[in-house]
């Protein structure tokens, strides 16, 4: 409901009851950097906190496994933080340039790609924390859980009310 009442109040009326494609660009373009705002922090977080794993004492004791799935963890997460920050100086390069359609298209791709290795920080997480914690049962479940969620939450839900919109307007 907050975002439908964040679309209304973002979009000026005109007599024919559309907005022009400026402002849905604009309208675009605030959303998404709204959305960024959301997950630049946690980003941040999990990125500081792979940073100083390493210098823990009890990092020398992981297994080779452990120390691959925390720099796939630590790679992805700095690919998220790379993505996520993408659009601002993507906008800077390109300020007044008139390119906002294209702004707004990459900028969402940017974002998408973002959430994709966000998931898969987070899932590496995850199992970092699980493996070192419980037995191979626990941590294979605990993952297929999270992955699972993070799937569902984050794609899922959007990819098929998107595609159950598709079918429609067929």
């Amino acid at each position: 409901m907050n975002e439908a009442m964040s679309d209304i109040s973002h979009t000026r009326q005109h007599n024919d009851g559309e907005e022009t494609e400026s402002e849905r660009l604009n309208r675009e373009l605030d959303q998404l950097l709204g959305e960024l705002r959301v997950a630049m922090p946690g980003v941040q977080v999990l990125f500081a906190f792979l940073l100083a794993v390493p210098f823990q004492q009890r990092f020398a004791d992981v297994t080779d496994f452990q120390r691959d799935v925390y720099f796939v963890t630590l790679l992805a997460s700095a690919a998220a933080s790379a993505l996520f920050v993408a659009p601002t100086a993507y906008h800077r390069l390109m300020f007044q340039k008139r390119e906002k359609p294209r702004l707004v298209a990459v900028s969402s791709r940017l974002a998408i790609a973002g959430l994709a290795c966000l998931a898969v920080a987070m899932n590496g997480a995850v199992l970092l924390v699980t493996d070192l914690l419980f037995e191979t049962a626990t941590v294979v479940v605990t993952v297929a859980l999270t992955g699972a969620l993070f799937a569902g939450l984050w794609f899922g839900l959007g990819l098929i009310r998107r595609f159950s919109h598709e079918r429609s307007d067929r």
